[in-house]
């Protein structure tokens, strides 16, 4: 594995570096989004500038809260390390940002949660590939599967051949992603409701993430299952709950809103 790439003296982490691939490929899928869907495309570096420095605050909050609560009494330097990134402390940050951005340009929440998902969903996959090259530990059990692979130079080392589960995550990741891109195409026959590519972004996303876990390292919490399986039990059923309610409701009952049209984004702001 590769934790570190040295350019002369300067040392760069390859998880950092997949971060920043993740917020750039975010990015222009989230630029992309507006366009097709005939919303102002000028809009998205203010809205991704704002969800990803929330995304790492609240991802580092996380970590110290639930993961390292010792390390945050004892060295609240920690902070502004290199490592330590939840992603369900990331995707509480991007939600908060999310609502406040939503509420700045005078859009639906769950309009923009829309144009956000692929986006959040793809970025997630690409950050596993850092953990996948750094070796951090977020591999998974030990198995005799021929892709099983061990990691002696990571950041947590194992002779062993383990499930690459960060690879794992990855592949499915994408496949999600490009499912609720499908989904959310403005070309479709009957357009979903505004709020259902969030709402099965939710449910596969989470469903994906509590399966992996099983073959993880992470400790139990409480009945056998780790503190990132209840979390994603919680975040399926939000999924489900939004699901059955824009079923139920059809996309009249929730107000289908297009501000930020390109035909009135010519002023500046």
């Amino acid at each position: 594995m590769i934790p570190f790439i040295h350019l002369g003296r300067v040392t760069l982490s390859t998880y950092g570096f997949m971060l920043a691939t993740a917020a750039f490929t975010a990015y222009y899928v989230t630029r992309a989004e507006l366009h097709r869907r005939h919303l102002d495309p000028a809009r998205a570096p203010w809205i991704m500038l704002v969800l990803t420095i929330s995304s790492l605050v609240f991802a580092k909050l996380y970590y110290l809260m639930f993961d390292q609560p010792s390390g945050w009494t004892l060295h609240p330097a920690r902070l502004v390390d290199g490592t330590g990134f939840t992603a369900y402390g990331a995707l509480i940050g991007s939600f908060a940002a999310g609502l406040l951005m939503a509420r700045l340009y005078r859009m639906p929440a769950l309009q923009l949660f829309d144009v956000l998902s692929v986006g959040w969903v793809l970025g997630y996959g690409i950050c596993r590939i850092g953990c996948f090259l750094s070796g951090d530990g977020c591999y998974g059990i030990p198995t005799s599967l021929p892709w099983g692979m061990s990691f002696p130079d990571g950041l947590v080392p194992t002779s062993q051949r383990v499930h690459p589960t960060p690879l794992y995550e990855f592949i499915t990741s994408a496949a999600i992603a490009l499912y609720l891109w499908r989904l959310g195409s403005p070309s479709r026959r009957v357009p979903v409701a505004t709020g259902m590519v969030f709402a099965q972004a939710l449910i596969w996303s989470s469903i994906a993430r509590f399966l992996v876990e099983f073959i993880k390292l992470n400790p139990p919490l409480w009945l056998g299952l780790v503190n990132a399986q209840w979390v994603a039990m919680i975040l399926t059923a939000c999924g489900l709950l939004l699901w059955w309610r824009l079923r139920q409701g059809g996309p009249a009952a929730i107000g289908v809103a297009t501000p930020l049209k390109r035909a009135t984004a010519g002023r500046r702001h």
